[in-house]
């Protein structure tokens, strides 16, 4: 072998090991994959879900506890303590606030999704009432009460100041939605696909009504073909809807029109790890839903869980 030729191989050889040096950090270092399924703590009886980044807050229907995860590695902590009364439906906005349902409490809570402070309190009503679930537009935030036919609109202020504790309104709902029963009626709600409205969904009739914020009047979503038998949480995304089905374990997939008045069902989600999932929320491209497990006689130390499944 002449001079020139070891002179080039050794160049080459010399070029490989730099890149195989380079290339190794980076592929021993790859992030873990993010898990599918994820606990909560035994006995918490999760609700509502609430995603910001990398993180989900859960609202416990026993005891009003917030509950924080990390979605990429599985650690979880004590956001906020038990505070007697349900969390129930969640919604967190850019400003770090955590909007919380207080189901038989009859109220709503802001609390600091960093430090776990509670920022304000709102008394609705008294009972009989269930305030259920919230959505959040740029100009207030909307709960729905599934034992009274009727929307709690708390007004956000400049720069999404909160209003004070009597600074909500009750809007009642009219038109084609009827109350039904003594069982759950209204529950999830999201903003139309064009800002302009509201979408609830009936439990116990498995009907999605459009709601005019300003006039509570309400008109019936034509989705042909379709009941949302059990139907929960909402959760919109363009012009996709996902309508979860709690006991059917399974999510409808609904394409709205613009204006959210109709839509088709275009499929559903379902997985073997659901046991009767309540809520909805998107993160790190999946959707994410605790597992309620009504059917599951709870006790202190009944497992919960939290699952990830892809959009369709």
């Amino acid at each position: 072998m002449n001079r020139q030729l070891r002179s080039a191989l050794g160049v080459a050889l010399a070029a490989t090991l730099l890149i195989t040096a380079a290339a190794a950090p980076a592929q021993a270092h790859r992030a873990p994959a993010k898990p599918s399924v994820i606990s909560l703590p035994d006995g918490f009886q999760p609700e509502g879900i609430a995603t910001a980044g990398r993180y989900a807050y859960f609202g416990s229907r026993a005891t009003g506890a917030i509950h924080r995860i990390d979605l990429i590695d599985g650690e979880g902590r004590q956001l906020s303590p038990a505070t007697g009364t349900p969390s129930l439906g969640l919604k967190v906005d850019r400003r770090g606030r955590l909007f919380v349902s207080g189901g038989t409490g009859g109220d709503a809570r802001v609390i600091d999704s960093r430090t776990g402070e509670v920022l304000a309190r709102y008394q609705f009503a008294s009972t009989p009432t269930f305030v259920n679930d919230v959505v959040l537009t740029p100009e207030a935030a909307y709960f729905t009460d599934s034992n009274k036919p009727v929307l709690y609109r708390l007004p956000l202020g400049r720069r999404g100041a909160l209003p004070p504790a009597d600074g909500f309104t009750a809007i009642p709902l009219t038109g084609a939605y009827q109350q039904v029963g003594s069982g759950v009626n209204l529950n999830g709600i999201v903003a139309t696909p064009d800002g302009e409205a509201l979408i609830v969904v009936q439990s116990n009739t498995g009907t999605l009504f459009r709601v005019d914020p300003a006039t509570g009047v309400t008109t019936t979503v034509d989705v042909p073909g379709y009941t949302f038998t059990n139907g929960d949480g909402l959760l919109l995304l363009g012009r996709t809807l996902y309508v979860v089905q709690n006991r059917l374990n399974q999510i409808a997939v609904v394409g709205l029109n613009h204006a959210g008045t109709a839509g088709t069902v275009t499929g559903t989600i379902t997985d073997p790890d659901f046991d009767v999932p309540t809520t909805v929320a998107k993160a790190l491209g999946r959707l994410y839903l605790p597992n309620a497990r009504f059917t599951t006689p709870p006790t202190p130390t009944t497992p919960y869980t939290v699952v990830g499944v892809r959009p369709r």
